[in-house]
């Protein structure tokens, strides 16, 4: 039993160590992510290191990079309501993503609305499709934010970073 607790309050202080360093090393990073309320340094980091958004000309383009895109389904003048997600992209990067809009939706009026909103359209699938909604328009965000160089405002505007 002492064991047990020795091991698990040595695993809490790497943790807390690891937590310190990521901290640190997000520091020297020029984002501005964690202007964002709901992301910290942990899902920051992740984000940053998935996506460079030098390689991109818009957000569609990262979207489907991370994920967060539909396949289209047409023929002729015909084009299928039901689609799913594309499964190729970059599947860290969509964790990512959809961790932050899971957490973003809770401390943003802005996200909850749209959740809310999304989730109350009588959809099949409706809370992984939610989900997936508020990430791509979190992807909008990030996007917008790491491209500018500006910080985020909940009311729907961005700030210059000092």
């Amino acid at each position: 039993m002492a064991s047990s607790i020795r091991v698990i309050r040595t695993v809490q202080e790497q943790l807390k160590a690891l937590r310190k360093g990521i901290e640190d090393h997000l520091a020297t990073i020029p984002q501005t992510l964690d202007s964002i309320p709901g992301i910290g340094p942990i899902l920051a980091s992740g984000i940053v290191a998935e996506l460079d958004v030098s390689q991109f000309k818009s957000h569609a383009e990262a979207a489907k990079h991370a994920g967060l895109a539909w396949t289209v389904h047409q023929s002729g003048k015909f084009t299928a309501n039901r689609t799913r997600l594309i499964h190729s992209g970059n599947r860290y990067l969509k964790y990512y993503m959809v961790e932050a809009a899971n957490s973003v939706r809770v401390h943003d009026p802005v996200f909850a609305e749209y959740y809310a909103k999304k989730r109350a359209e009588p959809k099949e699938f409706a809370e992984g499709r939610t989900l997936a909604l508020t990430a791509r328009k979190l992807m909008r965000v990030v996007f917008y934010l790491l491209k500018t160089n500006r910080l985020y405002t909940p009311e729907g505007g961005v700030r210059q970073r000092a």
